[in-house]
């Protein structure tokens, strides 16, 4: 049964003002009614969090790992009713919940096995040379949490980017407390998630302040929170105007602080001459079904298509206006972001130069229909107004007149999430010289598949230069993103009694570099 309340340090509160969630389907509010968390949540949370701060981060790394493997247990055991629950607030298919839910406990008992690696410390000793001169002190370094990281739930991930995604995964990994600002477009589905991480908590004896959850509609709420002078940090996924305003607020504190945005990106995508004179139609079909998937509410959607000009990308553009006959419109996560959606498509459509390829199938209600253009590359570079992210099942073919233009045109664009190189064994020499221009643009670069999709691992970089991300030199996703909420510290001629585990000599039980030389336990 859900309560509507919101979850502060394990109370679960009331408030005067509520809101309802929406059917994605039909617009129909959902009961129950949920409490818009006030200033007085948010202040108790973040002194709860911050009370809480210094017993968690200085917990010891096997009972935190255990901490977040209950919590996936806990998270996974909700089964269908959290399924059912995100599919009535979302709009998405079961299978992809299904899918998105293994994502989002598979994570947690990732960062479970990276805590006890605890590699992530960066632990180092360099030890004191008296006879130098000048003398040299003895020095040794860890990484320790930043303290209570404010994490904001996204609205196309209602449970891997959002109560139990990544950013608060990776925070408690860091050891920092978190105070999560759920998204009003699944608050059911965020309390679900929120009582089984308050449970695990519980169970393993843990301060409550580790973890809250406010709902709310006003952005004076995130606002609030992101003010609070107990907040350390943010983690937020969603547009570049909500990242702007954050990175805003927290720049004007008495005491500004990080925030990792993850805000537009719109991938662009390479096709190679080779790769296209082999399977231009094969590669239209797989582009339509990549832009198309899930109403195309992906951060990593292929938004802009690059080809140089001629047969075979006219087959590309002919293919794909027949793939796209057959995609059926599919409902949007949110009213709001499907007459975004419409408006963006509106404006697109205006520009001078762009021609319509061809759209996918009407629908009726909260539905997005996919939509091709084609533009010259000659009308791309003269308005800047192709290369805005519009969120939804669209993109952009441009036709170069040669390789030359294509780097051109990479060269001038705006930091993305990805980068895409479709491309033979006879274009590789070409790619390379573009691969240099692609490292300075995206976080992550692709060979030969399309950037819809993100797996969890060690080596995942999903982040990259402005405005893909707020911090190009960090990840949202793997278990680096946890660099993000930690600072090192280092101590001088500490006595040995008074050092932090793993910093005495024999103690660290894990990687640890020694006078400059990297040595195992």
């Amino acid at each position: 049964m859900l309560t509507g309340k919101n979850l502060v340090a394990g109370h679960w509160r009331s408030g005067e003002t509520t809101f309802n969630a929406v059917e994605a389907a039909s617009g129909k509010p959902i009961e129950p009614a949920f409490a818009e968390a006030s200033s007085a949540d948010v202040g108790d949370a973040c002194e709860a969090a911050a009370q809480a701060q210094s017993t968690f981060g200085a917990l010891a790394l096997k009972d935190r790992a255990a901490f977040l493997r209950l919590a996936a247990d806990k998270i996974d055991a909700l089964g269908d009713i959290l399924t059912q629950r995100a599919m009535l607030e979302s709009g998405l298919p079961e299978a992809r919940l299904n899918g998105e839910r293994g994502r989002t406990v598979g994570q947690l008992r990732l960062f479970a096995d990276e805590v006890e690696d605890g590699a992530w410390q960066g632990l180092r000793i360099d030890h004191a040379d008296a006879g130098r001169t000048p003398p040299k002190p003895d020095l040794r370094m860890r990484k320790i949490p930043l303290g209570p990281v404010a994490v904001f739930g996204a609205s196309n991930f209602p449970l891997a980017f959002s109560v139990a995604g990544g950013d608060t995964a990776s925070a408690l990994t860091a050891g920092c407390c978190v105070v999560v600002k759920g998204h009003p477009a699944h608050p059911g589905t965020s309390e679900l998630v929120a009582g089984a991480i308050s449970a695990a908590l519980k169970e393993c004896g843990l301060p409550q302040g580790v973890f809250s959850l406010l709902n709310g509609t006003d952005y004076a709420l995130g606002e609030a929170l992101v003010k609070d002078p107990r907040i350390a940090a943010v983690g937020f996924t969603g547009s570049r105007a909500g990242g702007l305003a954050l990175m805003e607020h927290a720049a004007s504190r008495d005491v500004p602080i990080p925030v990792y945005a993850e805000m537009s990106s719109v991938n662009p995508v390479v096709l190679m001459p080779g790769r296209m004179a082999e399977a231009a139609a094969d590669l239209a079909q797989a582009y339509v079904a990549s832009l198309s998937m899930g109403a195309g509410q992906f951060c990593t959607n292929p938004g802009i298509v690059l080809a140089v000009d001629g047969e075979h990308t006219a087959q590309f553009i002919g293919a794909a206006r027949a793939a796209l006959e057959g995609v059926p419109a599919q409902t949007m996560l949110t009213g709001g972001i499907r007459d975004a959606y419409e408006s963006g498509i509106d404006t697109l459509g205006a520009q001078t130069g762009a021609e319509l390829v061809g759209t996918g199938a009407e629908g009726t209600g909260p539905c997005g229909r996919s939509y091709v253009y084609t533009v010259s590359a000659a009308d791309f570079r003269s308005n800047p107004a192709f290369e805005q992210e519009v969120f939804g099942p669209s993109s952009i073919i441009v036709r170069c007149t040669d390789l030359d233009e294509v780097a051109d045109i990479l060269s001038g664009m705006e930091g993305q999430l990805t980068a895409t190189l479709h491309m033979a064994q006879t274009d590789h020499e070409a790619a390379c010289a573009l691969l240099p221009i692609l490292e300075q643009r995206a976080g992550r670069i692709i060979a030969n598949a399309w950037p819809t999709g993100v797996d969890v691992t060690h080596a995942m970089v999903h982040g990259g230069p402005f405005p893909a991300t707020s911090d190009g030199r960090s990840t949202s996703v793997g278990t680096l993103a946890i660099d993000r909420f930690l600072r090192p510290v280092s101590y001088q001629d500490m006595p040995a009694s008074l050092l932090p585990a793993g910093l005495r000599e024999g103690t660290s039980g894990t990687l640890v570099r020694v006078n400059g030389t990297w040595r195992l336990p």
